[in-house]
């Protein structure tokens, strides 16, 4: 035969072990994908998975107890014939049965509304019981063994991280677009957007930016536009009635922003054989009265 008590019993102890030896395997793993050391990811999550592993052992105790009938109190007829739930229920709330009800009367009344004597809810004494507990942990996993950190800590942590992230996203051209793209004055910046219109630009607008088929670069006259944030965007999305195509599927953000900044760059140089100007004109102060 079965003995399921048995099985009740120790079925959450090689539960625990399964989940620890899983929660070290995630943590070598983790630490293998990150490039930490084991310790340094096991030991923030270790001391939470075990309290949790723990309070979910006494659960599954307590549910045993209850379904085999030990570890109610005193035994009654009503809880000899009652459900599984009708146990828990008496477990957890100790309530006296209305018929009962006279034997906690209180001898005095408001108004006709009679008191009872009822004991507190058992439920309530154990989540006291179990706030206090957690206080325990709490105060030993933070302020002793220091093994959890603070929420202003955790903060400071995660504002690094995020500091860390963003930059990765600048640095990668992600958060570049034609709304917050800004003029770079710096020369291997300028370089780099020399070598890229040297390499893709220089049929339209000629070698120095003078213009050939395209217009003239380097004076204040524009069609679409003067200023990085108009230069980046024609550049970016083309002219397609004007026979330019758009190169985002060839350049990333970044690219686009160093060529735009370099072609900012040429105002003013007046080469030779430069076209006649086109479009409208535009000068540095035009951009912060919106007018393109």
């Amino acid at each position: 035969m079965v003995n399921w008590k048995k099985i009740v019993f120790n079925a959450p102890i090689a539960v625990v072990c399964f989940l620890l030896s899983a929660v070290n395997l995630f943590a070598q793993a983790s630490a293998t994908a990150q490039g930490q050391t084991e310790t340094e990811i096991f030991n923030e999550t270790y001391y939470d998975t075990v309290a949790i592993l723990i309070l979910g052992v006494v659960v599954l105790i307590v549910v045993g107890f209850l379904y085999f009938g030990q570890g109610a109190g005193e035994e009654t007829p009503e809880k000899a014939t009652a459900s599984v739930w009708g146990k828990i229920k008496y477990f957890l709330t100790r309530s006296t049965p209305i018929e009962k009800e006279k034997d906690i009367m209180l001898d005095h009344d408001y108004d006709g509304i009679k008191e009872l004597d009822n004991r507190i809810p058992p439920w309530w004494t154990y989540l006291f019981y179990g706030s206090i507990i957690f206080t325990i942990y709490y105060l030993l996993n933070y302020h002793v063994f220091n093994s959890g950190l603070l929420q202003a800590e955790e903060y400071n942590q995660e504002m690094q991280v995020a500091l860390m992230q963003r930059a990765e996203l600048e640095k990668s051209g992600v958060l570049v677009n034609e709304e917050t793209v800004t003029l770079l004055t710096d020369a291997g910046i300028l370089n780099e957007g020399k070598d890229i219109y040297t390499a893709n630009c220089v049929a339209c607008h000629g070698p120095l930016g003078g213009g050939l088929v395209g217009p003239n670069l380097t004076d204040n006259y524009w069609i679409n536009g003067g200023g990085i944030k108009n230069i980046f965007k024609t550049i970016k999305f083309g002219v397609p009635a004007k026979g330019m195509i758009s190169w985002e599927t060839q350049l990333n953000s970044k690219q686009i922003q160093a060529v735009a900044s370099y072609v900012v760059s040429l105002n003013g140089t007046n080469p030779p054989a430069a076209k006649q100007p086109e479009g409208n004109f535009y000068s540095a102060s035009d951009s912060l009265k919106g007018v393109n």
